[in-house]
């Protein structure tokens, strides 16, 4: 396995499908609907705009096995420094590494542009991500009960923290 930067015309379709699997078939995305061509463009746009990083693992032959990316939490000045993240890995690929791989890489990312905290929004049912989290040093900072509703029940959104050492100077 190893790290690349992900690029719409390389990876676009495989983001794709990952991201649409999850809507189908977990409560990873609060979504119901697949993402068209045109919305993937338009997520790798405003990545690129806002020079965020998307990084993917990919195996030996190039195969996409997941990504994971951050973008600004909550968009006001005073957000400036910290991040909401996300990582996602097929389903043929998951529990192999992939999300512990990516999330060392995504830390590292956000240590060197001088982010503060890093926040994941993870279903409180998606226990394998929140233990991946804990593992990695987020900090459980909060649980909304029942802001979502998917496949026939409420859903609560946990929020996961890391704290970084920030820029030197603010």
């Amino acid at each position: 396995m190893h790290l690349c930067h992900c690029q719409l015309e390389q990876h676009g379709e495989a983001i794709r499908a990952i991201f649409n699997h999850a809507i189908a078939h977990t409560t990873a995305l609060y979504e119901y609907q697949p993402r068209s061509e045109q919305q993937i463009r338009d997520w790798f746009g405003a990545k690129q705009q806002g020079n965020w990083p998307i990084l993917g693992a990919e195996d030996e032959q190039g195969q996409l096995l997941g990504f994971a990316s951050f973008g600004p939490f909550r968009g006001y000045p005073a957000n400036l420094y910290s991040v909401e993240h996300s990582v996602y890995v097929h389903p043929e690929h998951r529990g192999k590494g992939v999300a512990r791989f990516l999330m060392q890489h995504l830390i590292t990312q956000a240590r060197e542009r001088g982010i503060r905290t890093m926040v994941g929004a993870i279903d409180a049912g998606n226990q394998a991500s929140i233990a991946l989290h804990l593992k990695l040093g987020f900090k459980h900072s909060g649980t909304l009960p029942q802001v979502g509703y998917k496949f026939d029940r409420w859903l609560d959104l946990a929020f996961y923290q890391l704290m970084l050492p920030g820029p030197a100077e603010p």
